[in-house]
Parts: C-alpha cells; sequence; structure tokens
C-alpha cells in the first residue's frame, strides 16, 4: 500500500496501514486553524515538509513537485492544513499582500519559491518602527475611509478587514489574521497600553463569532475605562471612543505590543512618540498666546470634563475658558495656590497627554467649583439640552456597570436619548418599574449606580 508523500519525509511509526497513515498525519499537523489550531504550529510543520519535498524535487529533475506540496488525500490523506484554514477562517487567512494572484498558488510555485516560503513560515519577519509610525499609518485608512472586506485589498496591498489593517499599521510583510498575529506581539497588561498596541479577541473555537482587534490610540479619561480605537470594521476604517476593552466581549480582550517597537517612539504616550508628549515651554500659554498647543491644551481638557468651560472653541487663541479649565483640571489633583494658577506646566502637560492623573469631572461640578465626586448634582443635569461633566460621568459609569449597550458614539458630555435608554436599563435591573424607570437619573439611582 502507498504511504501519502508526507509520511516519507516525517514518519513516526512503523506501521503502514492507510488508518494508522491519517492518524499519523493528523496528529503531526494538529488542528486546523478554523477548528482552533495556531497558523504557527501548521507553518513550522510545513516547513519542514517543504524544504526536504523542495529538495527531493530538485534532485529529480522536478518531477513530483505539485504532489509534494498539496497532497490530494489519496490512501487515507487529509487536505494539506493551510487549505483547511483558507477554507474556515472568516478574517481573511495569511497571505501575501495584494491576496493570493494568478501563478501565486503552490501548485505553480518554483522550487526556490517553496524553499523561500517554508522559510519565512518558522520565524516571523519584524520590520523596525515607532509608536508614533504605527499611529500615522493607522490615520492613513481613517483618512481615506477604507471600505471594509474581507476579500479585498486596498492600493498598499493590504486585506481591508481587521486584521489586514493591523498588518498594515505594523508595517508586516504579508497579511495576517486574528489568530497569527500574536507571532508578532508580546502579552502585556490592559495597564501598560500605549498608541500602537493591539487589544486582541480571537475565539479559536469559532472565529466567526466575536474575533476581532483594534489599535489602542491612547486613554480618554483618568480612570481608564474608555480609550481612543483605531479600527477596520463596517462600513469602513474608523477612529472613536470605546469602552475598555470593546463594545462586546470586554473581558475577553487581551493586549498586545508589537516586538520590533524601536527608537523614541517606543516610549511615546498618545500616539506619536516622545515628541508628542514633551511639554513645549510656558511661553506657549497664556495671555496673547497664539499656537496650535494652545488648541491641543483646550481639547485635552475637554476630554476630561472641561466641555463646560468652553462656549465656543477650543481653538489656537488663549482666552479664560483656557486658564479656568486648566486651573479646574490642577485643582482636580489637589493642588492648590501657585500649583493651581491655571497655566500649564511640565506636570499638568504630562498628565493630560497620558490620561493619567483625575478628571475634572471626579472633583468640580460645570462651574469649576469644587464638589464631592459621589454627591448627586441634581436632576437638572439630565435632561434633553443639558450638556456637563456629570453627564459624561453618568455614562461612562455606565458602560463600566454593562449597562452601555445603546451607545453607538460616546458616551460624551451631551445628554442624548442612548443616555436615558441605558439609564432605564440600569433602572429596570434594580426592579423598578413605571416612574421609577423612566431613565432620568435621582438620588437613589446615581447613589446604586456609584457605589
Amino acid at each position: 500500500m502507498s504511504v501519502p508523500v508526507f509520511e516519507e519525509f516525517v514518519p513516526e511509526a512503523d506501521c503502514g496501514c492507510a488508518g494508522c497513515a491519517g492518524e499519523r498525519r493528523a496528529h503531526a499537523l494538529g488542528l486546523p486553524v478554523r477548528a482552533g489550531g495556531h497558523p504557527a504550529a501548521h507553518g513550522a510543520r510545513r516547513a519542514l515538509v517543504l524544504v526536504t519535498a523542495a529538495g527531493a524535487v530538485l534532485g529529480t529533475g522536478g518531477t513530483g513537485l505539485a504532489a509534494a506540496v498539496e497532497p490530494t488525500g489519496a490512501a487515507g490523506g487529509a487536505p494539506s492544513a493551510d487549505r483547511a484554514s483558507d477554507s474556515g477562517n472568516p478574517q481573511g487567512n495569511q497571505e501575501p499582500l495584494h491576496g493570493r494572484g494568478a501563478g501565486s498558488g503552490p501548485a505553480s510555485a518554483t522550487a526556490t519559491g517553496v524553499i523561500q516560503a517554508a522559510t519565512r513560515s518558522a520565524v516571523p519577519t519584524l520590520r523596525k518602527t515607532t509608536r508614533g509610525a504605527i499611529v500615522d499609518r493607522a490615520k492613513t485608512w481613517v483618512t481615506a475611509k477604507v471600505p471594509y472586506a474581507m476579500d479585498r485589498y486596498w492600493s498598499d496591498g493590504y486585506r481591508q478587514d481587521c486584521s489586514g489593517y493591523i498588518s498594515m499599521a505594523w508595517n508586516l510583510p504579508a497579511n495576517e489574521w486574528t489568530g497569527s498575529l500574536t507571532r508578532f506581539a508580546d502579552r502585556i497588561s490592559r495597564a501598560d497600553l500605549q498608541p500602537g498596541d493591539i487589544l486582541l479577541f480571537h475565539n479559536p473555537a469559532s472565529p466567526t463569532r466575536g474575533s476581532h482587534v483594534t489599535i489602542f490610540g491612547g486613554w480618554t479619561d483618568a480612570s481608564h475605562t474608555s480609550y481612543l480605537a483605531y479600527e477596520q470594521t463596517k462600513p469602513g476604517t474608523r477612529k472613536r471612543t470605546t469602552p475598555m476593552a470593546y463594545w462586546q466581549d470586554a473581558d475577553r480582550y487581551v493586549a498586545y505590543r508589537y516586538k520590533g517597537l524601536t527608537g523614541s517612539g517606543g516610549a511615546g504616550g498618545t500616539g506619536g512618540g516622545t515628541a508628542a508628549t514633551a511639554f513645549p515651554g510656558a511661553g506657549k500659554f497664556g495671555p496673547g498666546a497664539d499656537n496650535a498647543y494652545v488648541t491641543r491644551l483646550g481639547k485635552l481638557l475637554v476630554a476630561r470634563g472641561g466641555g463646560s468651560f468652553y462656549r465656543q472653541g477650543p481653538g489656537p487663541r488663549w482666552t479664560e475658558a483656557d486658564r479656568r479649565a486648566t486651573e479646574a483640571f490642577q485643582r482636580a489633583q489637589g493642588w492648590t495656590g501657585a500649583a493651581a494658577d491655571g497655566l500649564p506646566g511640565p506636570r499638568t502637560w504630562s498628565l493630560l497627554v497620558t490620561g493619567q492623573g483625575r478628571d475634572i469631572g471626579g472633583s468640580s461640578g460645570p462651574d469649576g467649583s469644587s464638589g464631592s465626586a459621589s454627591a448627586f448634582p441634581g436632576r437638572g443635569s439630565f435632561r434633553p439640552g443639558q450638556s456637563s461633566a456629570y453627564v459624561e460621568k453618568l455614562g461612562k459609569q455606565l458602560v463600566k456597570r454593562g449597562f452601555g449597550k445603546h451607545y453607538t458614539s460616546g458616551p460624551g458630555p451631551r445628554w442624548t436619548e442612548a443616555d436615558r435608554r441605558n439609564v432605564e436599563s440600569f433602572q429596570r435591573a434594580q426592579g423598578w418599574r413605571g416612574a421609577a424607570a423612566d431613565g432620568y437619573p435621582g438620588p437613589e439611582t446615581w447613589r446604586r449606580l456609584f457605589r
């Protein structure tokens, strides 16, 4: 009885029956990717087989190359692991840039190409990059509004799905998928996340159910309950504030950091490396100042609960609104006197750009006055048309407690119908009905939500 060609190179036992041959192959190749196997393991095993096959082919003038690369299942054999993963992987496949074009399939490859492919599969290629470069590459797709597709490729060669987006941002040499990106990264804790890292949920049992990956762009609040996510999803690439770690399956996302980080950008804080986080100097702020740093300061303050100080803007010209918002942020840190004069120094700037410290909404009311973080601010703060730090604080706590399903964006400082519906869901979860579950928070709703 003939033994499948793979068995000639990696025999494991002396029994040549078809049943044993099939079992040995299944054991050697492991589970297919769609059943939970890891592509890296298949790559390592196939590397040995392909190199040996290529050597045999070169020694015989090329006869039998196609058979060595793609067994057909004869004599009790099974399809190759690559074929299995190709048919079952819902996030695209590990494949070259621009996909598999004409003549790129294994059956038409040259022996040299087979050897090169086998070598590549064993050890991933790491191209050096910085955090700033990763975020800049991610932004190119956001600007272009690249449509989501698992079977199409953008002009840069990367597949237009979530894992293709990460492959592009990390400048990987090929298109990866959610089951193989970890070969290029180290696992980290969520507390250590920095711009350019990723949050990955790969569901090996059923990759079609929930598997997804986003790029971490920086914290949007001091409590680290939300972050700026860059992601490729339907209908196209987007950047938006997202609850940690995602809208669904939040506890199943794992943080990873690209192994090829290098240079000053590797320790950056908000996506631009050291240059993006460095304090520009006291001279950039204060009466008469008019520059991009003032605009950035204002936007950072708004993100930390200072939106109520601005009737318009923020903009590049320094105003009293900038000073008051800065002072409120400084006082939220517990600073007084000259340390809370409303003019940003190195420490104020560092806390803002890295997302650290306390938010304004945590210890200041909408008018900038000091108040208790746990005190109910009054029913008037939660009505149509109202906008305050309390509304945003409420929304973030609802998300944290698992009652944020009605948000399609945000939460933010302006009261919306999504806020009301989420509050109503929380109230009904307490067993309340009727007027007690109208979606508008009262003292008891506030107390239970924040206790």
